[in-house]
């Protein structure tokens, strides 16, 4: 990205990127909006949302967060912006009008104190991508509200976020996990899909799965509640 402040040159690392993804760091250090608007509206239309969010808008993400880290405040307003018109993109997605499939909802949620849902929008833009019903909860759902919502779901699976170990309560997973509902006899259960960075890559309970990246999970979501 080209231009120059008091601190140098206003650039940020990419490493071997799409042009696309080049093109949309670009125009968000440059805060121009329409552009990264025009970037990311054409990338999920021409890419498809997996290929959108792990080959643009995720890259793209992560080296503006870095400078940030790196830079003090400088930099804070191009994270925002370019998070806020991601957002923008996958919601967009998202709520599409289209025709559900008549299969149980997913539930989407990021844990109590996890205040980061970016990730839970392009699952759910996925699963809207491929017709498939889902209820977005958003970030910092508390214990109490995540089990309610639950029972009163009832849902196919459960995708719960935690983007840092500190925010991946085991616990709450494994009381989603064990929760059940319905009639004696007819029980439903949901399986769990624990998700994100925080979680680590062992220790979950049984009857909970962790996917490591958007595609994988957005596979085992449709298998499991068209099953």
């Amino acid at each position: 990205a080209a231009g120059h402040g008091p601190s140098g040159g206003r650039t940020l690392r990419m490493g071997a990127v799409r042009p696309e993804c080049r093109g949309l760091a670009r125009a968000a250090v440059r805060l121009d909006s329409p552009e990264v608007a025009r970037i990311l509206r054409e990338a999920v239309d021409a890419l498809g949302i997996v290929a959108a969010w792990t080959e643009v808008m995720m890259p793209a993400l992560r080296a503006t967060g870095r400078k940030w880290a790196s830079s003090g405040e400088q930099y804070v307003e191009v994270e925002h912006l370019l998070s806020w018109h991601v957002s923008t993109a996958l919601r967009a997605v998202a709520v599409r009008p289209t025709r559900t499939r008549p299969v149980p909802p997913v539930l989407l949620a990021a844990m109590p104190d996890e205040q980061h849902s970016l990730a839970l929008e392009a699952a759910a833009a996925g699963l809207g991508e491929r017709a498939l019903p889902f209820r977005m909860l958003g970030a910092a759902v508390p214990p109490g509200a995540l089990l309610d919502a639950v029972h009163r779901i009832g849902p196919g699976a459960v995708v719960l976020w935690s983007q840092l170990p500190l925010t991946a309560d085991h616990g709450l997973v494994r009381r989603v996990a064990d929760s059940t509902w319905g009639p004696r006899g007819s029980r439903g259960r949901a399986l769990v899909l624990a998700t994100g960075p925080g979680w680590g890559r062992s220790g979950l309970p049984d009857g909970t799965a962790g996917p490591r990246t958007l595609a994988t999970a957005l596979d085992l979501l449709e298998r499991t509640v068209t099953a």
